[in-house]
């Protein structure tokens, strides 16, 4: 992977490098010493302040005299400047410039050292109109006083102002975390850069890593080029080195190498790089800002996810699209992305107050220019669904309203029925009514072969869907499942921080739980590609990459926290949760499509009569909240549906 990038070009160390880099320590040391001082003494402000008007009032004669005249003279004219400092020195005792702390000077310091200077200039003016022909300061016209009053205002402003910006300057270096980049390409230049051109960055470049062991004991940018080899850590540790940048071309790539990642979790080097959300432009300086802690789901290996953009611009550009459970986690980034290709209309529904409004704020801030519709109201009211079909006539609809949590679906089936398998009905239907082109549904891998009402009422989601989709020709039906979305609301990555912040225990339901994960932003993309490619009728499943251990991913967030003492609970299974998640039915197979990650399940279709009179009946018992009635009607209609760790398990052993 990084043979493909470009390297940048970089200078050896050379001995003037060496030179210079001595000569920078010794000056920051210094100020280091002199700012870590409480202040100087008043009698050191003072000198200073005085030598800078002896000095003026030198300068303010060559300018008028000339330099030849100044250096035959020049006691005498030091013995004239000296000679004015009293005056000065009652000014200053006036305005007290003497007891402020320069390097905490501000304007008003500056307009008092100021008054000062003019408080003496006036007095030395007076008392030079009082002196004879001859004397001391009478040679010194009132131009040259002026001129020196001038360049003694510049002086001591000067001074003021370089303090207290090199006071800043060393505070900041002071605080500055010593970091190393991991990269050596464009990436990892770009971010060491825009560090050293930030005067006020809290990162301090100490060296790289490169991933390739390239340029291993070289200099880069005047800092060390180490190899990511076995002693790394080591290296880190001697260096005092405690936080490690990744750069964004190296990503992908540094995911990759567990064991380097999770030694460095071990030792607790803290762990950076650019947020996931980030588009990295070379052509652009890295803000720090786009820095940030690297969370768990940065470090799940995964493959990077290419979609046709082109293809789904030309479906959503221009276009009316509206979007059920627009409030929710999936809903709420399909508005994100959908809103990228200026559609004409945006009709948004969910029944989360709260939520919804975030995103009416959103739009109206990221997209003034797209008409939106917020519409607060569940998707099983269908007088409200009628109207809005009918007002607005959508042409693509993204259904991902649905209640989605196992253990509170498995006490309320009928609530399950009610939204998910109702409320898609309705919205199916209403789709075909109004001339939608394509009316894509969001699944879950929790419909193959259910173990609990909710993957079980997703299932006849599915049936339903798929059968309406053979019924008639106007209406595209397309079916997209995949799994457990990072970060979701009620995930367990947002439990675990939560629990986390509480000093612990993190709570896993059984030490082999496993689950794939995908980021939201990824499976939205896949939601998009699959909606452009399909021609009806297809349930596509998304390639998840690899399960992951649950219990591995709560001793990460562990690790990665830096808290100590925090154990892991077992706290066993759920009503109705299965130990791993499945992406196709046994007798299910998979048809590969254009995308490497998307493919078509084949599974069993049923007529369309028999589906809707199957969710006739079972929105009858659904409205009598009868739920032994309930699930076992819905397990005649999905037979593989068979319940785990749940009171319903006694209708599979009547069976």
């Amino acid at each position: 992977m990084q043979d493909k990038e470009k390297f940048i070009t970089f200078a050896p160390k050379t001995e003037y490098n060496h030179i210079m880099n001595v000569e920078y320590n010794t000056i920051r040391k210094f100020f280091s010493w002199y700012f870590s001082k409480k202040t100087l003494p008043y009698w050191c402000v003072l000198i200073i302040d005085c030598s800078i008007i002896i000095f003026a009032g030198l300068l303010a004669s060559y300018f008028e005299v000339g330099g030849e005249r100044l250096a035959s003279n020049f006691w005498h004219y030091l013995r004239t400047w000296i000679f004015t400092l009293p005056f000065f020195l009652i000014g200053m005792r006036a305005m007290h410039t003497y007891s402020g702390i320069i390097r905490f000077s501000s304007t008003i310091d500056l307009v008092r050292q100021a008054m000062a200077l003019i408080i003496g200039f006036v007095l030395v003016l007076i008392v030079r109109e009082f002196m004879p022909e001859g004397s001391i300061i009478a040679h010194a016209t009132r131009l040259t006083f002026l001129k020196m009053f001038l360049l003694a205002a510049l002086g001591q402003w000067a001074l003021r102002i370089l303090i207290k910006y090199l006071y800043e300057v060393v505070q900041v270096t002071n605080r500055r975390t010593r970091v190393v980049i991991y990269g050596i390409q464009e990436g990892g230049i770009s971010i060491a850069q825009s560090i050293l051109k930030n005067p006020h960055s809290k990162y301090e470049v100490a060296g790289f890593i490169s991933p390739d062991g390239s340029l291993k004991s070289k200099y880069l940018m005047g800092t060390k080029v180490r190899r990511a080899g076995p002693h790394i850590i080591q290296h880190l540790r001697d260096a005092k080195i405690d936080t490690l940048i990744v750069s964004p071309i190296q990503v992908d790539y540094f995911r990759e190498q567990e064991e380097l990642v999770n030694k460095l979790i071990k030792a607790h080097i803290k762990i950076l790089m650019m947020s996931s959300a980030e588009e990295w432009d070379p052509t652009k300086p890295i803000l720090q800002e786009q820095i940030k802690d690297v969370d768990v789901e940065d470090l799940l290996p995964r493959d990077k996810i290419e979609v046709d953009i082109k293809a789904i611009g030309e479906m959503l550009h221009g276009k009316r699209i509206l979007i059920t459970g627009a409030a929710g986690s999936i809903g709420s980034e399909m508005v994100h992305q959908v809103a990228k290709f200026k559609p004409a209309h945006l009709i948004l529904i969910d029944q989360a107050e709260t939520p919804m409004h975030d995103v009416r704020l959103y739009m109206s801030r990221k997209y003034p220019d797209i008409p939106c519709e917020t519409i607060v109201g569940s998707i099983a009211a269908p007088i409200l669904m009628e109207s809005i079909f009918s007002q607005y006539k959508p042409e693509y609809v993204f259904h991902a309203a649905a209640y989605k949590h196992v253990p509170m679906m498995e006490n309320n089936p009928g609530v399950a029925i009610t939204n998910n398998v109702y409320g898609t009905r309705i919205i199916a239907d209403l789709a075909v009514k109004y001339g939608t082109k394509k009316f894509v549904m969001i699944s879950t891998d929790k419909a193959v072969n259910p173990t609990n009402v909710m993957g079980c009422s997703k299932r006849i989601c599915e049936i339903y869907c798929q059968s309406l989709n053979a019924h008639q020709h106007d209406t595209q039906f397309i079916t997209t499942r995949f799994g457990n979305v990072l970060g979701s609301n009620g995930s367990v990555i947002p439990l675990f921080r939560e629990q986390l912040k509480n000093g612990g225990p993190l709570t896993v339901t059984h030490p082999d739980i496993i689950r794939y994960f995908m980021l939201i932003p990824e499976a939205c993309q896949l939601v998009l590609e699959a909606g452009t490619m399909g021609k009806g009728g297809e349930i596509y499943i998304f390639d998840m990459g690899k399960p992951v251990r649950i219990a591995d991913l709560a001793q990460r967030m562990i690790d990665l926290s830096g808290a100590k003492d925090v154990e892991i609970k077992f706290t066993g299974l759920r009503d109705g949760e299965k130990l791993y998640e499945e992406l196709l039915n046994d007798q299910e197979q998979t048809i590969p499509t254009i995308h490497p990650k998307i493919k078509i399940a084949k599974v069993r279709e049923y007529p369309y009569e028999q589906a809707l009179e199957n969710e006739k009946e079972l929105f009858k018992l659904a409205l009598q909240y009868d739920d032994m009635a309930i699930v076992k009607k819905m397990k005649e209609i999905v037979p593989e549906y068979k319940s785990q760790h749940s009171k319903y398990e006694v209708l599979d052993s009547v069976s």
